[in-house]
């Protein structure tokens, strides 16, 4: 079976009554778990933004602390899960400050990680990558978000 395009998509929905579109989110959410947490930030969290980026926070935090850190092998295959939780996060939001945020709190939070991830040529490199992808986000934003996450990002580099 080929998808139908988003256009066809919506030209359908126009035409179905409320109660048929209820249904249809709701057989949508039974499918996918990323399915039902995408309609949780858009029916619960999207008119809180700020409650949304600290309850990821604290989930992140909890990833943290579970990192194993006897090998820096086990580091990276964490960190990459981490990012792309975050990457999963974002794309809900749809909000580029959103990103911002949770890319700078991750980057700060591997620079706590004993033993350090800078000693490790790969984990130097994402986090490198995360620094760079900040920049680019940080670039489209408003003039006062650019200077304060740029002073934020300073604070990383150094």
């Amino acid at each position: 079976m080929k998808a139908a395009s988003v256009v066809e998509i919506r030209k359908e929905l126009a035409g179905l009554d409320k109660e048929s579109i209820r249904q249809l989110c709701l057989r949508l959410a039974r499918f996918k778990l990323e399915n039902k947490e995408l309609l949780t930030y858009l029916l619960f969290e999207a008119d809180n933004e700020e409650g949304y980026i600290n309850s990821i926070k604290t989930q992140l935090d909890n990833h943290f602390s579970e990192i194993n850190t006897n090998s820096y092998f086990y580091i990276k295959k964490s960190i990459r899960k981490i990012l792309r939780r975050v990457r999963k996060f974002s794309r809900y939001s749809n909000c580029p400050e959103t990103e911002v945020e949770l890319l700078l709190y991750v980057c700060h939070q591997m620079l706590k990680i004993k033993p350090s991830v800078l000693r490790n040529k790969t984990l130097t490199n994402i986090f490198n990558r995360q620094i760079e992808l900040i920049q680019k986000k940080t670039s489209k934003l408003h003039e006062d978000l650019q200077y304060e996450y740029n002073l934020q990002i300073e604070d990383l580099k150094s």
